[in-house]
């Protein structure tokens, strides 16, 4: 039993030391560019809104493609459109198994199954078996990770449903890119911002909260702020009210999103 409990606390220590070891933010890195495929809503005119979230994360060490949307060839539309070729990801990060976040993969893996993904621990056997049976190798990730250069993984989080988020260093502080926010997104910005001990810059992505009544909402974004959060781009499973509340609160430094959104750091 001993023996048990020392592992698991080096296995924890190991963790966080990676995870905290976020390369410094110098004056030679490259702008980061995060580009939204898919989307519920539509920012650029031409491409295509549906049910689901994706987007390619630009500048970093390695080109990110994190999540696929729902429908296979809308999301292989939105990336010809977006002249994003396939070939030009590194890896793939896919937030949770729920179909709005993986029904593009296998269609992009039949384009290019070079760029290894990075899923939750918890992920079924079937779904990781049908992306190594399209030639993806597959790592499952149960702690904190550290991706390349200045992005890291925030491990499985949450109880029913598991979920992974992701974070990118810059000068102005963590980007914080999410899928749904399952576990909760004020949540999911405390575990960052505790573990990698930096300030937060920005949430994006989508944050679960089409339930949440007005009070509850006035909360989550009073402690969004108390955590020093000063840009949000809340989309997908946010909710439509929730969404204009986001709006009203951050005012100027509320981020749009939708298909086509690009937001460059």
């Amino acid at each position: 039993m001993k023996f048990i409990h020392k592992m698991a606390a080096l296995v924890f220590l190991i963790s966080f030391a990676v995870f905290a070891a976020v390369t410094e933010v110098t004056k030679e890195d490259k702008p980061v560019k995060i580009t939204v495929i898919y989307d519920n809503y539509v920012y650029q005119e031409g491409l295509q809104a549906d049910w689901g979230f994706s987007c390619l994360i630009q500048g970093t060490e390695k080109t990110i493609l994190f999540d696929t949307g729902t429908k296979s060839d809308l999301f292989m539309q939105n990336l010809d459109a977006l002249k994003i070729d396939p070939k030009s990801v590194d890896t793939i990060v896919i937030s949770h198994e729920h179909g709005d976040h993986t029904g593009g993969l296998f269609a992009f893996l039949e384009k290019n199954p070079d760029p290894p993904v990075f899923v939750p621990a918890s992920f079924s056997e079937h779904f990781v078996g049908q992306a190594e049976s399209a030639g993806a190798s597959v790592h499952r990730v149960q702690h904190p990770l550290k991706l390349c250069g200045r992005v890291v993984l925030s491990g499985e989080l949450g109880d029913r449903i598991k979920e992974q988020s992701l974070a990118i260093d810059t000068e102005k502080g963590l980007v914080i890119v999410c899928g749904c926010s399952h576990p909760g997104v004020i949540h999911i910005i405390e575990h960052f911002k505790k573990t990698l001990n930096r300030k937060v810059y920005m949430v994006v992505g989508g944050f679960h909260l089409m339930r949440k009544t007005k009070p509850e909402m006035e909360t989550i974004i009073s402690r969004m702020k108390e955590l020093g959060v000063k840009k949000c781009g809340a989309t997908h499973c946010t909710g439509d009210a929730q969404i204009e509340q986001f709006k009203e609160a951050f005012g100027k430094d509320y981020v749009p999103m939708g298909v086509g959104r690009v937001i460059e750091l």
